[in-house]
């Protein structure tokens, strides 16, 4: 298998316009904005895209279109497994198979969806799946926070390297040492350990991390890109960035990801931050999201502009 999955991969909003329907030309602007803005990859159809709230035949379109506008320039995985029922899981990774994706992203929680515990409950259901599903694709993981958390244990991740299948790992155990366990358990297989934590993204790469796959690749990718190819050499700058990163990533809390499209629409990439997952203004909900956001895009501004003057 000769698929590598690594890098910066952001995690892709998905535009809609105000009647509710996918915004297809500013999704072109949107992967052509995380391109010019420094990723390796693209994660699409996602919990950031909003995956569970779209239909299937929403789904496979938007992974298609993303597999079209990025025409080979970089990878693409895609998801949109949101169901428990095996029959339906099939299904939609099949699906996710048909557009053309690098890789197609297994949820775990989906893989133990009665909270069972333990690796054998986790592995009748992977087995289930990887019986039905195209030999000749490959996959990766995603330890996706909704509906609830599932970290992978040693003997399940075991379980997916061994199969020669699996050729990456979105990592959401949040955990240093986790991350520097699971980076010598795939060192030699197939499958890239890619961090999402922002307050440990320097750390992580250094102790084995292939990269980031935080929610913030939507604000600032080239941050992240600049760190992971840069940051040992620079270590003044690094060592203000990095809190920076942490600090900026907190604002999650104030209604991801309407305020991410908050942000792009004040770019211009697309004209609606109309949200499916978010059903409430969160302009009024958190009173000072504005200023949040001024404040991140500046600092923003400035650490892109300190960088620029090392080139």
């Amino acid at each position: 298998m000769n698929t590598w999955i690594e890098g910066i991969m952001p995690v892709m909003l998905t535009p809609f316009t105000e009647r509710n329907d996918i915004d297809w030309a500013g999704l072109e602007r949107l992967v052509e904005w995380y391109i010019d803005h420094g990723a390796d990859a693209l994660f699409a159809v996602a919990q950031s895209s909003e995956m569970q709230f779209m239909s299937l035949t929403e789904r496979e379109a938007l992974g298609r279109a993303v597999v079209r506008q990025v025409a080979g320039r970089i990878p693409v995985v895609v998801s949109g497994h949101v169901s428990d029922d095996i029959d339906a899981q099939v299904e939609e990774l099949t699906v996710a198979a048909k557009t053309g994706a690098d890789a197609v992203i297994l949820v775990t929680n989906h893989l133990d969806p009665k909270k069972a515990g333990g690796a054998d409950a986790f592995t009748a259901t992977l087995d289930a799946l990887l019986a039905r599903l195209p030999r000749d694709t490959p996959l990766g993981l995603y330890e996706c926070p909704a509906p609830f958390r599932c970290l992978l244990g040693d003997d399940e991740l075991r379980r997916c390297i061994d199969t020669g299948r699996f050729v990456v790992l979105k990592d959401v155990s949040y955990d240093l040492l986790t991350v520097k366990r699971r980076a010598a358990m795939v060192e030699g297989s197939p499958l890239s350990l890619v961090n999402a934590n922002a307050a440990i993204a320097w750390v992580a790469m250094l102790a084995g991390s292939r990269g980031f796959c935080g929610m913030h690749t939507s604000y600032h990718p080239n941050l992240y890109k600049w760190l992971m190819t840069s940051g040992a050499r620079y270590p003044d700058l690094r060592a203000r960035l990095v809190p920076f990163l942490a600090m900026a990533a907190l604002s999650e809390a104030y209604g991801y990801p309407a305020q991410a499209k908050l942000v792009h629409q004040r770019l211009g990439t697309f004209g609606s931050a109309r949200c499916r997952a978010i059903d409430f203004d969160v302009r009024e909900r958190f009173w000072a999201l504005g200023a949040v956001l001024d404040q991140l895009m500046a600092g923003t501004d400035l650490f892109r502009a300190e960088i620029a003057r090392l080139a």
